[in-house]
């Protein structure tokens, strides 16, 4: 079956989200309705999935049998206080608000709220997110099956305690902002050192996937995988301490870490 999918908000992570699902067969596009207070973000919700897109929060609701609620951390206190009373038990409610607790999602929608809480990233725009989950309220088991098969069609879905989304916030959430950060400056390093542009990020891009790829599909600590490409006295050992010098395994750990007291502030002014 489609499931009826509403989205509480239609920016940029409910539209990857939405397009995901749709690619993936979860649902389609006539069983996917969005709303918005921003008519440019609902016009373009509606061209890239081509499914609708309303000014009424409680018309999603209505219309839906999956709530998601994809909306800015500061936003949701208003919109629980909106939908209090609209969403029942038969809804399925999923916030991908960065760093709202489920406590605060319970206070505003009630005990009887099915709820989850998810730390996506935009990747499930072409199936390969990376979630963290972790259930509330009235939500039982089979809502954790389910929210895993959707999170699933669009990437790699793990169940955490809900202490620990924090954390998937700082590293998955955020972190492809790091890792295109990283390909666009091993790309300038390529034209650096003579590539054309368009060659370089193709290869820095690739590079990325493919030593990705190997992790995944290996198992191998990444460190084992390192060594397997670093010759006594060659190139890669030369690079890598040029990486260390300039402090970059240093520098990732801090955005990972900024990034997830950052979502503990967050949730902290919802």
């Amino acid at each position: 079956m489609a499931w009826r999918v509403g989205f509480i908000g239609s920016g940029q992570m409910a539209t990857a989200l939405a397009r995901g699902l749709i690619a993936a067969g979860f649902t389609s596009s006539d069983q996917i309705v969005a709303s918005d207070v921003v008519p440019a973000a609902r016009e373009h919700f509606a061209q890239a999935t081509k499914a609708s897109a309303v000014g009424s929060n409680a018309e999603v609701v209505a219309a839906s049998q999956i709530v998601i609620l994809a909306i800015k951390p500061q936003q949701m206190s208003g919109v629980l206080a909106e939908l209090k009373g609209k969403v029942t038990s038969q809804h399925l409610v999923i916030s991908i608000a960065a760093g709202v607790p489920l406590k605060t999602l319970i206070a505003g929608l009630g005990e009887q709220a099915r709820l989850v809480r998810v730390m996506p990233n935009t990747p499930c725009l072409v199936g390969a997110s990376a979630s963290g989950f972790a259930i509330g309220g009235a939500a039982t088991k089979d809502d954790a099956v389910l929210v895993e098969q959707l999170l699933s069609a669009v990437g790699v879905a793990v169940a955490v305690d809900e202490k620990l989304l924090d954390a998937v916030t700082g590293l998955s959430g955020s972190g492809p902002a790091y890792v295109y950060q990283i390909i666009e400056a091993l790309s300038d390093g390529g034209v650096r050192v003579g590539l054309p542009r368009e060659v370089a990020t193709k290869l820095a891009a690739q590079t990325l996937f493919g030593a990705a790829k190997m992790v995944l599909e290996t198992g191998q600590h990444p460190g084992v995988l390192k060594d397997a490409v670093t010759s006594p006295g060659g190139t890669t050992i030369a690079g890598l301490h040029a990486l260390e010098r300039g402090g970059l395994r240093a520098a990732l750990m801090n955005a990972v870490e900024s990034a997830t007291n950052r979502s503990k502030e967050l949730g902290q002014l919802s």
